[in-house]
């Protein structure tokens, strides 16, 4: 599982270091490539066997509700295989960077299945809105 927040600085090439235990982790499931794509604001990256689990339930969505085909265009269109260097780094494509509005600092958060990669701006003002919430009825229904 995909935990814990890592603050990095992706490289005037694009280029991201992914942490050692996520990369651990990739490892055990012999993931050597990550399926990154937008949501949101940040980008979301999985190992491709997970990839494939989503690319599998949404052949299975309805191309004829108009909110599922915008989704998936949007979702799937912006979805680029990022491979592990020997460095233990992913190349983001420009496109991926300008969407998230990426610059140098950026933080890896986990997210259980996946893990998301934001602008480290963009990550404080996030974590800022979250700390005003209400999150009574989540913990509930988590138990906690």
């Amino acid at each position: 599982m995909f935990r814990g927040r890592f603050y990095h600085v992706m490289d005037d090439k694009g280029r991201i270091t992914i942490p050692p235990r996520y990369r651990e982790i990739l490892t055990e499931r012999q993931d050597r490539h990550l399926i990154v794509t937008n949501l949101d604001g940040y980008l979301i990256a999985f190992p491709q066997s997970e990839w494939e689990g989503i690319e599998q339930r949404l052949s299975q969505l309805s191309i004829l509700q108009k909110e599922f085909r915008s989704f998936q265009r949007f979702f799937v269109s912006g979805a680029s295989e990022c491979p592990l260097d020997r460095q233990g780094r992913i190349l983001l494509p420009p496109s991926l960077r300008e969407y998230a509005k990426l610059d140098k600092d950026v933080v890896l958060a986990g997210a259980v299945r996946c893990f998301e990669i934001w602008d480290r701006r963009s990550w404080d003002q996030e974590m800022a809105r979250i700390e005003q919430m209400d999150s009574d009825e989540v913990r509930k229904e988590l138990g906690i």
